[in-house]
Protein backbone atom coordinates (compact mmCIF):
# COMPACT_ATOMS: atom_id res chain seq x y z
CA UNK A 1 0.00 0.00 0.00
CA UNK A 2 0.99 3.31 -0.57
CA UNK A 3 2.30 5.38 2.19
CA UNK A 4 0.58 8.58 2.82
CA UNK A 5 3.04 11.86 2.25
CA UNK A 6 5.03 9.83 -0.43
CA UNK A 7 5.20 11.03 -4.05
CA UNK A 8 3.91 8.36 -5.93
CA UNK A 9 6.92 6.90 -7.65
CA UNK A 10 6.98 6.68 -11.25
CA UNK A 11 8.54 3.24 -12.44
CA UNK A 12 9.57 4.64 -15.87
CA UNK A 13 11.49 7.63 -14.67
CA UNK A 14 15.11 7.15 -14.29
CA UNK A 15 15.58 9.82 -12.05
CA UNK A 16 14.04 7.75 -9.15
CA UNK A 17 16.00 5.27 -9.73
CA UNK A 18 18.86 4.31 -7.21
CA UNK A 19 22.38 5.54 -8.09
CA UNK A 20 23.12 1.75 -8.20
CA UNK A 21 20.21 0.88 -10.53
CA UNK A 22 21.01 3.50 -12.83
CA UNK A 23 24.81 2.55 -13.08
CA UNK A 24 23.85 -0.66 -13.65
CA UNK A 25 21.53 -0.30 -16.62
CA UNK A 26 24.05 2.15 -17.93
CA UNK A 27 26.74 -0.80 -17.89
CA UNK A 28 24.10 -2.89 -19.83
CA UNK A 29 23.38 -0.39 -22.76
CA UNK A 30 26.72 -0.03 -22.85
CA UNK A 31 27.62 -4.08 -23.16
CA UNK A 32 24.34 -4.61 -25.41
CA UNK A 33 25.67 -1.51 -27.71
CA UNK A 34 29.45 -2.64 -27.80
CA UNK A 35 28.00 -6.36 -28.81
CA UNK A 36 26.04 -5.11 -31.55
CA UNK A 37 28.54 -3.21 -32.98
CA UNK A 38 31.01 -5.85 -32.50
CA UNK A 39 28.69 -8.11 -34.45
CA UNK A 40 27.64 -6.15 -37.42
CA UNK A 41 31.57 -5.52 -38.10
CA UNK A 42 31.89 -9.30 -37.60
CA UNK A 43 35.08 -8.61 -34.97
CA UNK A 44 33.77 -11.94 -33.61
CA UNK A 45 36.24 -15.52 -32.88
CA UNK A 46 36.95 -18.00 -31.44
CA UNK A 47 39.72 -18.69 -28.54
CA UNK A 48 40.61 -22.44 -27.81
CA UNK A 49 41.57 -24.11 -24.71
CA UNK A 50 42.79 -27.26 -24.24
CA UNK A 51 41.18 -30.18 -22.36
CA UNK A 52 43.42 -33.05 -21.27
CA UNK A 53 42.50 -36.29 -20.43
CA UNK A 54 44.37 -37.58 -16.95
CA UNK A 55 45.71 -40.50 -18.61
CA UNK A 56 47.17 -38.54 -21.54
CA UNK A 57 48.07 -35.00 -20.09
CA UNK A 58 50.09 -34.31 -22.56
CA UNK A 59 47.98 -34.68 -25.80
CA UNK A 60 44.47 -32.78 -25.19
CA UNK A 61 41.29 -34.57 -25.52
CA UNK A 62 39.43 -31.98 -27.21
CA UNK A 63 39.54 -28.10 -27.32
CA UNK A 64 36.54 -25.75 -26.18
CA UNK A 65 36.02 -22.67 -28.62
CA UNK A 66 35.08 -19.68 -26.40
CA UNK A 67 33.61 -16.72 -28.15
CA UNK A 68 35.76 -13.46 -28.46
CA UNK A 69 34.65 -9.91 -29.50
CA UNK A 70 37.10 -7.23 -30.58
CA UNK A 71 36.50 -3.55 -29.57
CA UNK A 72 37.01 -0.95 -31.74
CA UNK A 73 40.28 -0.34 -30.59
CA UNK A 74 40.88 -3.89 -31.28
CA UNK A 75 40.98 -5.46 -27.81
CA UNK A 76 39.88 -9.11 -27.28
CA UNK A 77 36.69 -8.93 -24.99
CA UNK A 78 35.72 -12.15 -23.43
CA UNK A 79 32.67 -13.75 -22.56
CA UNK A 80 32.47 -13.30 -19.35
CA UNK A 81 32.53 -9.66 -19.55
CA UNK A 82 28.93 -9.88 -21.81
CA UNK A 83 27.09 -12.93 -21.63
CA UNK A 84 25.44 -12.76 -19.03
CA UNK A 85 24.33 -9.06 -20.36
CA UNK A 86 23.40 -10.04 -23.75
CA UNK A 87 22.17 -14.04 -22.29
CA UNK A 88 18.05 -13.69 -22.88
CA UNK A 89 17.88 -10.92 -26.00
CA UNK A 90 18.05 -12.15 -29.21
CA UNK A 91 21.54 -10.80 -29.50
CA UNK A 92 22.69 -14.16 -27.34
CA UNK A 93 21.17 -16.35 -29.97
CA UNK A 94 23.03 -14.76 -33.26
CA UNK A 95 25.90 -14.87 -30.50
CA UNK A 96 25.55 -18.83 -30.43
CA UNK A 97 24.91 -18.98 -33.97
CA UNK A 98 28.52 -17.30 -34.97
CA UNK A 99 30.07 -19.27 -32.67
CA UNK A 100 28.51 -22.66 -33.47
CA UNK A 101 29.60 -21.13 -37.15
CA UNK A 102 32.99 -21.12 -36.81
CA UNK A 103 33.72 -23.91 -34.62
CA UNK A 104 31.65 -26.22 -37.51
CA UNK A 105 34.31 -24.28 -40.27
CA UNK A 106 37.17 -25.37 -37.59
CA UNK A 107 36.43 -29.15 -37.35
CA UNK A 108 35.79 -28.78 -41.02
CA UNK A 109 38.98 -28.03 -41.94
CA UNK A 110 41.13 -29.90 -39.33
CA UNK A 111 39.45 -33.88 -39.56
CA UNK A 112 41.68 -35.01 -36.11
CA UNK A 113 40.06 -31.81 -34.40
CA UNK A 114 37.29 -32.41 -31.52
CA UNK A 115 35.79 -29.38 -30.29
CA UNK A 116 33.58 -27.86 -27.59
CA UNK A 117 31.08 -24.75 -28.13
CA UNK A 118 29.20 -23.43 -26.07
CA UNK A 119 25.15 -22.32 -26.36
CA UNK A 120 22.44 -21.49 -24.35
CA UNK A 121 19.28 -23.49 -24.09
CA UNK A 122 17.34 -20.63 -25.58
CA UNK A 123 18.86 -20.95 -28.62
CA UNK A 124 17.38 -24.32 -29.39
CA UNK A 125 14.56 -22.81 -30.91
CA UNK A 126 15.90 -19.81 -32.80
CA UNK A 127 15.62 -21.13 -36.51
CA UNK A 128 19.13 -19.54 -37.93
CA UNK A 129 20.98 -21.85 -35.38
CA UNK A 130 19.26 -25.10 -36.31
CA UNK A 131 20.03 -23.90 -39.74
CA UNK A 132 23.41 -23.21 -39.29
CA UNK A 133 23.95 -26.81 -37.19
CA UNK A 134 22.33 -28.71 -40.47
CA UNK A 135 24.31 -26.72 -42.86
CA UNK A 136 27.93 -27.64 -40.82
CA UNK A 137 27.21 -31.58 -40.14
CA UNK A 138 25.73 -31.76 -44.25
CA UNK A 139 28.93 -30.16 -45.34
CA UNK A 140 31.40 -32.83 -43.66
CA UNK A 141 30.27 -36.17 -42.55
CA UNK A 142 33.34 -36.13 -39.58
CA UNK A 143 32.20 -33.23 -38.11
CA UNK A 144 28.84 -34.48 -36.10
CA UNK A 145 30.99 -37.02 -33.91
CA UNK A 146 33.79 -34.56 -33.09
CA UNK A 147 31.33 -31.76 -32.01
CA UNK A 148 30.33 -31.18 -28.74
CA UNK A 149 27.65 -28.56 -27.56
CA UNK A 150 28.40 -27.20 -23.82
CA UNK A 151 25.07 -25.90 -21.83
CA UNK A 152 25.98 -24.20 -18.57
CA UNK A 153 23.64 -26.21 -15.54
CA UNK A 154 21.66 -22.81 -15.51
CA UNK A 155 20.67 -22.67 -19.06
CA UNK A 156 19.40 -26.31 -18.81
CA UNK A 157 17.14 -25.72 -16.46
CA UNK A 158 15.21 -23.31 -17.98
CA UNK A 159 13.45 -25.23 -19.97
CA UNK A 160 14.66 -29.04 -18.91
CA UNK A 161 12.10 -30.70 -21.23
CA UNK A 162 13.17 -28.88 -24.38
CA UNK A 163 16.95 -29.86 -23.77
CA UNK A 164 16.00 -33.45 -22.70
CA UNK A 165 14.12 -34.09 -26.21
CA UNK A 166 17.16 -31.53 -27.94
CA UNK A 167 20.23 -33.55 -26.69
CA UNK A 168 18.26 -37.10 -27.69
CA UNK A 169 17.54 -35.83 -31.16
CA UNK A 170 21.03 -34.94 -31.64
CA UNK A 171 22.70 -37.43 -29.86
CA UNK A 172 21.22 -39.87 -32.58
CA UNK A 173 23.83 -38.37 -34.96
CA UNK A 174 26.79 -38.59 -33.13
CA UNK A 175 26.82 -35.00 -31.18
CA UNK A 176 27.92 -35.24 -27.85
CA UNK A 177 27.07 -32.99 -24.67
CA UNK A 178 28.62 -31.54 -21.92
CA UNK A 179 27.00 -29.53 -18.73
CA UNK A 180 28.80 -26.86 -18.13
CA UNK A 181 29.82 -25.22 -14.82
CA UNK A 182 28.13 -27.94 -12.75
CA UNK A 183 27.46 -26.86 -9.18
CA UNK A 184 27.18 -23.55 -10.02
CA UNK A 185 23.36 -23.84 -10.22
CA UNK A 186 20.43 -25.80 -9.18
CA UNK A 187 20.01 -28.69 -11.08
CA UNK A 188 17.45 -31.35 -10.24
CA UNK A 189 19.20 -34.56 -10.17
CA UNK A 190 15.99 -36.02 -11.66
CA UNK A 191 16.85 -34.17 -14.82
CA UNK A 192 20.70 -34.68 -14.65
CA UNK A 193 19.17 -38.60 -15.23
CA UNK A 194 17.01 -38.20 -17.42
CA UNK A 195 19.57 -35.19 -19.83
CA UNK A 196 22.45 -38.03 -20.20
CA UNK A 197 24.85 -35.65 -20.88
CA UNK A 198 28.17 -37.53 -21.67
CA UNK A 199 30.42 -34.86 -20.04
CA UNK A 200 29.81 -33.18 -16.74
CA UNK A 201 32.14 -30.18 -15.97
CA UNK A 202 32.50 -29.12 -12.30
CA UNK A 203 32.44 -25.11 -11.76
CA UNK A 204 35.87 -23.86 -11.49
CA UNK A 205 34.29 -22.41 -7.79
CA UNK A 206 35.09 -25.49 -6.18
CA UNK A 207 38.56 -26.46 -8.17
CA UNK A 208 41.12 -23.04 -7.58
CA UNK A 209 42.99 -23.77 -4.40
CA UNK A 210 41.34 -27.47 -4.01
CA UNK A 211 44.40 -29.26 -3.33
CA UNK A 212 44.28 -26.78 0.36
CA UNK A 213 40.94 -26.90 0.71
CA UNK A 214 38.83 -29.76 2.49
CA UNK A 215 35.66 -28.16 2.20
CA UNK A 216 36.18 -27.95 -1.44
CA UNK A 217 37.57 -31.58 -1.59
CA UNK A 218 34.59 -33.29 -0.48
CA UNK A 219 32.23 -31.56 -2.65
CA UNK A 220 34.38 -32.07 -5.50
CA UNK A 221 34.69 -35.63 -4.58
CA UNK A 222 31.05 -35.74 -4.44
CA UNK A 223 30.24 -33.98 -7.82
CA UNK A 224 32.96 -36.46 -9.55
CA UNK A 225 31.17 -39.39 -7.88
CA UNK A 226 27.79 -38.06 -9.45
CA UNK A 227 29.43 -37.87 -12.90
CA UNK A 228 30.43 -41.62 -12.77
CA UNK A 229 27.44 -42.66 -11.40
CA UNK A 230 25.57 -41.26 -14.45
CA UNK A 231 28.10 -42.70 -16.70
CA UNK A 232 29.79 -39.24 -17.75
CA UNK A 233 33.25 -37.68 -18.30
CA UNK A 234 34.13 -35.33 -15.36
CA UNK A 235 36.10 -32.10 -16.30
CA UNK A 236 37.29 -30.20 -13.71
CA UNK A 237 37.42 -26.45 -14.72
CA UNK A 238 39.86 -23.89 -13.41
CA UNK A 239 43.16 -25.90 -12.89
CA UNK A 240 45.68 -23.60 -12.26
CA UNK A 241 48.49 -25.10 -10.55
CA UNK A 242 50.29 -28.11 -10.14
CA UNK A 243 49.52 -28.83 -6.59
CA UNK A 244 45.84 -29.05 -7.88
CA UNK A 245 45.90 -31.15 -10.79
CA UNK A 246 47.90 -33.59 -8.62
CA UNK A 247 45.00 -33.55 -5.85
CA UNK A 248 42.77 -33.62 -9.06
CA UNK A 249 44.67 -36.75 -10.48
CA UNK A 250 44.63 -38.42 -7.18
CA UNK A 251 40.82 -38.86 -6.98
CA UNK A 252 40.33 -40.50 -10.08
CA UNK A 253 39.11 -37.06 -12.62
CA UNK A 254 39.10 -38.11 -15.97
CA UNK A 255 39.88 -34.45 -17.53
CA UNK A 256 41.12 -31.03 -16.68
CA UNK A 257 40.86 -27.52 -17.91
CA UNK A 258 42.91 -24.95 -16.84
CA UNK A 259 45.86 -22.34 -17.26
CA UNK A 260 48.00 -25.10 -15.49
CA UNK A 261 47.45 -26.80 -19.40
CA UNK A 262 47.05 -24.01 -21.70
CA UNK A 263 45.05 -20.16 -21.80
CA UNK A 264 42.96 -19.61 -24.60
CA UNK A 265 44.38 -18.68 -27.47
CA UNK A 266 42.62 -17.33 -30.70
CA UNK A 267 45.43 -18.49 -32.74
CA UNK A 268 44.58 -22.65 -32.73
CA UNK A 269 47.39 -24.11 -31.31
CA UNK A 270 47.26 -27.14 -34.04
CA UNK A 271 48.20 -24.32 -36.57
CA UNK A 272 51.53 -23.09 -34.09
CA UNK A 273 54.68 -24.55 -35.29
CA UNK A 274 55.62 -27.30 -33.23
CA UNK A 275 58.49 -25.37 -31.10
CA UNK A 276 55.98 -22.97 -30.56
CA UNK A 277 53.58 -25.15 -29.07
CA UNK A 278 56.47 -27.06 -27.07
CA UNK A 279 57.39 -23.05 -25.50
Amino acid sequence: MQERGRPKRNPRDPAQDSPLSAAIGMRDREIMSMVRRAVDRRDVLLAFQPIVQVAQPNRPAFYEGLIRLLDETGRIIPAKDFIETIETNEIGRIIDCLALDMGLNALKRDPTLRLSINMSARSIAYPRWMRTLRAGLKSNNTVAERLILEITESSAMVMPDIVSVFMTDLQSEGISFALDDFGAGYTSFRYLREFYFDILKIDGQFIRGVADNPDNQVLTQALMSIAHHFDMFAVAESVENAQDAAWLTGIGMDCMQGYYYGAPTVVPPWRMPQAQQRA
